[in-house]
């Protein structure tokens, strides 16, 4: 590498400090005809100014910049002003337009104000982290930088639930800070690598009334605006009866909450005379302890001379379940509906009467089991329950139904999953260039087994004379032995469910979804009966808890955010992905 000389100490730029002169070795002198950067040895014609240079840093080097001073001459004097003051980011150069994406998507995700960007000491630590970079105004994010990116976003999801089988919505209601109404739907999935994958599609104002056939349409068109129509929408909703008229009316399977089930179940045993009084005495005791800091301070000394673990007395409030139930909540949120068609005749098994128990408690499992009893008791709702536990490998037994409604539910899996097998026949009849791609993954013809260590066979003498006989006859014959034995879809759904069901049950700590996934080349049809079931979650709770975060967006602070920037900023909260 050639020897690099500094700059003749005439040259008073400061971009010097990062540019020298080579020698001349065959005239052993200073090469001053061109430059050379410091960084990585790039050369430059020099014509007697700083103009190549410059722009090398500027677009090379800047993070070089801000060391970099280059002295400005004034009529009052000598002054400095740095590279960066001179050469701010353009709002429209890659980098910029970076660092605005990640402060919208800081806003969406972390849920902050869009005046954020307008804080003295939000600014500050952009100043420190990119001096270049010019801040956009609280407006800009607001109109243009948070709507691009739920634009960008929204497009992603959309071509994530095009390839779809089936996707179960969720529904509820809710009101804002500032007494709007709104209503928020979500989508559940199975991917093609059977993820169970959750999004939120949108939040609009609905400032008529929540009646069923309101929110009938709403739903079509949300289904209409996310493409979803054609997807066998099943809708998840609580027990509202406005929800189950509009699922009616929309023509979509309703699936009740069963988190909601418990609850209304469990409100109801709480409402009985001999609990509430024993539940307002327990009120009392709690209030006395939380208004009186002495009882407090003796509570604690007791717990300690006792060596029990330190506990605050909690109160009941009437629209949280207590901390049982909310256990049970997060488990079955992560279950599909199978969970329902399981824990009720569970519960209620449960919940008969034990003559040596106390009246009120044999009082509290009769309440609730009379609840549980009259739901659920749709004959479309029943059958599609039974349908995802059959498709559940961890409880394809269906221990809790007789045999006849056992070999019912297998046989109305087994039709339907004969039916989608014709359809898919139909749609590659329809469009014959896609039939290639699809006959491998829809053949239904029996693989034969390959033997145990066939590659460790020892060759024989006959290996060439089987190649010759290979050669000569081999079209004819090796044709005719494979030709797959045609059979009717049904015959080939029966099939796969009888080495369904004989295969053995997966534990119930292991997840169906990935067994699905490991199995489903051998199980072909059943694998898309799975993601059509196995997508429908036994909650709605997805819904619900957009209201936690809705109370984080629309405060008392930004109550006069408009129903579209609530609708943006909830979804990208919930479905933006950073890179990180």
């Amino acid at each position: 590498m050639d020897k690099l000389h500094p700059a003749p100490s005439n040259l008073k730029s400061t971009v010097w400090q990062h540019f020298g002169f080579c020698e001349d070795k065959e005239k052993g002198v200073v090469d001053k005809s061109h430059t050379v950067c410091k960084v990585c040895r790039a050369k430059f014609k020099y014509f007697g100014n700083t103009t190549n240079m410059k722009k090398h840093i500027t677009r090379f080097h800047s993070e070089l910049q801000e060391r970099t001073s280059v002295p400005i001459a004034s009529s009052a004097g000598f002054t400095q002003r740095t590279l960066e003051q001179v050469a701010k980011l353009p709002s429209n150069s890659e980098k910029a337009k970076r660092i605005t994406r990640s402060v919208a998507g800081f806003i969406a995700k972390d849920l902050r104000p869009y005046c954020v960007v307008e804080n003295e000491g939000f600014r500050s630590m952009l100043q420190v982290l990119e001096p270049r970079y010019s801040v956009p105004s609280r407006r800009y994010f607001s109109d243009t930088a948070i709507p691009a990116l739920y634009r960008e976003t929204k497009a992603q999801i959309l071509e994530s639930i095009s390839n779809t089988y089936r996707i179960a919505i969720t529904c509820d209601a809710w009101t804002s800070i500032s007494t709007d109404s709104y209503v928020t739907i979500t989508a559940l999935y199975i991917t093609d690598e059977f993820k169970l994958t959750a999004c939120v599609l949108q939040t609009r104002a609905m400032n008529e009334s929540h009646t069923g056939t309101n929110v009938a349409e709403l739903l079509q068109s949300v289904a209409n605006e996310w493409k979803i129509a054609n997807k066998n929408l099943v809708l998840v909703t609580d027990n509202a009866s406005n929800m189950a008229i509009a699922a009616q009316l929309s023509k979509f399977p309703h699936v009740r909450c069963y988190a909601h089930t418990l609850n209304l179940a469990s409100q109801r045993a709480l409402k009985l005379p001999a609990v509430s009084r024993l539940l307002g005495r327990v009120r009392r005791i709690v209030t006395f302890f939380h208004r009186s800091t002495t009882a407090k301070h003796q509570l604690e000394e007791k717990q300690k001379q006792l060596n029990l673990p330190s506990h605050k007395l909690k109160s009941d409030v009437i629209t949280r379940w207590n901390s049982a139930y909310e256990m049970l909540e997060r488990f079955i949120e992560q279950q599909p509906a199978v969970c329902a068609a399981l824990l009720s005749p569970e519960l209620i098994q449960d919940m008969k009467e034990n003559t040596e128990e106390k009246t009120v408690i044999r009082e509290i499992k009769r309440v609730i089991s009379e609840d549980l009893s009259r739901r659920y008791t749709t004959v479309q709702e029943t059958n599609l329950l039974h349908k995802c536990a059959s498709l559940d490998p961890r409880f394809k037994a269906l221990p809790f139904l007789s045999k006849e409604k056992r070999e019912e539910a297998y046989k109305t899996v087994t039709t339907e999953a004969s039916s989608l097998q014709e359809e898919d026949k139909a749609k590659e009849q329809e469009n014959p260039e896609d039939s290639t791609v699809t006959e491998a993954s829809n053949s239904v013809s029996p693989q034969p087994k390959v033997a145990e260590n066939q590659d460790d066979r020892p060759s024989t003498s006959t290996g060439r004379a089987s190649s010759l006989l290979q050669c000569l006859l081999g079209q004819t014959f090796s044709d005719a032995s494979v030709t797959p034995h045609h059979q009717s879809a049904h015959a080939i759904a029966e099939e796969e469910m009888t080495r369904y069901l004989g295969s053995p049950p997966l534990s119930l700590s292991e997840d169906p979804l990935n067994w699905w996934h490991v199995n489903k080349v051998s199980f072909p049809l059943l694998s898309k009966m799975a993601k059509r079931y196995l997508c429908i979650p036994a909650t709605s709770v997805s819904a619900e808890r957009v209201f936690s975060t809705a109370g984080d967006i629309v405060t008392a602070q930004r109550s006069t955010l408009t129903p579209e920037h609530v609708d943006q900023l909830l979804f990208l909260h919930k479905n933006l992905n950073l890179a990180i």
